[in-house]
């Protein structure tokens, strides 16, 4: 077995590099998500700017400002953040998405003479 070799501190600057490393990771995963969020996002504004394109400026200028923060509970709380607002924009998206085509098949089947009471059907 091969000799374990001692220094001082090295456990503590291990730890923090491993707190930063996986705090590294969970942002980047942060940030690929509200990407793939933003691309379901392609209508556009009044300006005729795709809002996918805002969202995406927006993240990355937000990402950008945060990341010279050093202070551990605030990286955190940042982190839990963002994590639940794009769960909230996916959750509204979706139920909105789906409403959408709830009234899509609606109105289809009416069409299509499935009757909705006028007419005589």
């Amino acid at each position: 077995m091969a000799p374990t070799i001692i220094i001082p501190g090295a456990a503590k600057t291990a730890g923090r590099h491993l707190k930063s490393s996986a705090t590294h990771a969970e942002a980047l995963s942060l940030y690929r998500d509200i990407l793939r969020t933003a691309k379901a996002f392609h209508w556009c504004d009044d300006r005729g700017v795709p809002w996918r394109t805002k969202l995406r400026a927006e993240a990355r200028k937000e990402f950008e400002a945060s990341r010279e923060e050093k202070d551990p509970l605030i990286i955190a709380r940042l982190l839990v953040t963002g994590r639940e607002c794009v769960e909230e924009v996916r959750r509204r998206f979706n139920d909105a998405d789906r409403k959408c085509w709830e009234r899509i098949q609606r109105d289809s089947s009416h069409r299509d003479g499935g009757g909705d009471g006028r007419n005589g059907k």
